[in-house]
């Protein structure tokens, strides 16, 4: 891929368009190549590209001897400093890009999917901060077997602020995109939601479901679909004076308390 085309991969349009997306930093390229050396998501990805065969990582020459230790079957280019600045969107490049291919995280029908076992699902509606779903997918991937569906008109998690976010957790989650909440249905018999006046998500019962909806951090879960579907409510108990958690704190919780 030529760098002007890289470049442009910082706009969603056009990770859509070149199939490919950022990831910048070194923490971020070991995350990348223990997913790609264990996760077959990325495997998967990179064989459905038919003009890929890997990733292809940009360096400066600070560390082009740093990138030809690395274990995983990426293909190293080395560009001078002013080329790393343009393709960065940070203002101080560490100096290490990667252009990688774009999981299939297209929306799936309902007989095409196929839970692993134990595995439940976290459903976002219209998220919109990349930082609470950078945090959101970090704490998925900490606790594990977890798969995140998120709605139309969501925060693209493959804009670089919400790679940065999850600190590497991108790589390890199951996502997909475009999720109709009115098409969960099909998928699950019931679903569990958060409400100040559900039932305690220490109950055993909180445990006892597939699918998990967290609303938009201003507006919440619309009531009309819920009110549609067969949704139980639950609550997060505080002894604070406001009356709501940051979104990613919520999902965090009740991540940890299903992992117990």
């Amino acid at each position: 891929m030529k760098l002007d085309d890289v470049k442009k991969l910082h706009q969603k349009k056009y990770r859509a368009q070149l199939g490919y997306y950022l990831v910048e930093g070194e923490h971020l390229i070991l995350e990348l190549q223990k997913a790609q050396l264990r996760s077959d998501q990325l495997q998967r990805s990179i064989q459905q590209q038919s003009n890929v065969k890997d990733v292809t990582l940009y360096v400066t020459e600070e560390y082009a001897e740093w990138a030809s230790m690395l274990t995983a079957q990426f293909t190293v280019l080395t560009i001078n400093k002013k080329q790393m600045a343009q393709l960065s969107d940070t203002k101080t490049p560490q100096g290490i890009i990667a252009c990688v291919p774009l999981p299939n995280a297209t929306k799936m029908k309902a007989d095409q999917h196929i839970p692993k076992q134990h595995e439940r699902c976290i459903y976002l509606h219209e998220v919109q901060d990349p930082g609470n779903l950078g945090t959101i997918l970090r704490s998925l991937a900490w606790f594990g077997n977890f798969r995140l569906l998120l709605s139309p008109n969501s925060v693209d998690p493959f804009n670089s602020k919400v790679v940065r976010a999850s600190m590497g957790a991108i790589f390890h989650v199951p996502v997909e995109l475009e999720i109709e909440l009115d098409d969960l249905s099909t998928r699950f018999d019931k679903f569990a939601y958060l409400d100040l006046n559900g039932s305690n998500i220490h109950t055993g019962e909180f445990a006892h479901y597939e699918c998990y909806l967290f609303g938009n951090e201003a507006r919440g879960v619309p009531i009309h679909a819920l009110s549609a579907s067969n949704a139980d409510a639950f609550t997060i108990l505080g002894n604070g004076s406001i009356d709501s958690l940051n979104l990613a704190s919520a999902v965090s919780i009740c991540a940890y308390q299903l992992s117990v």
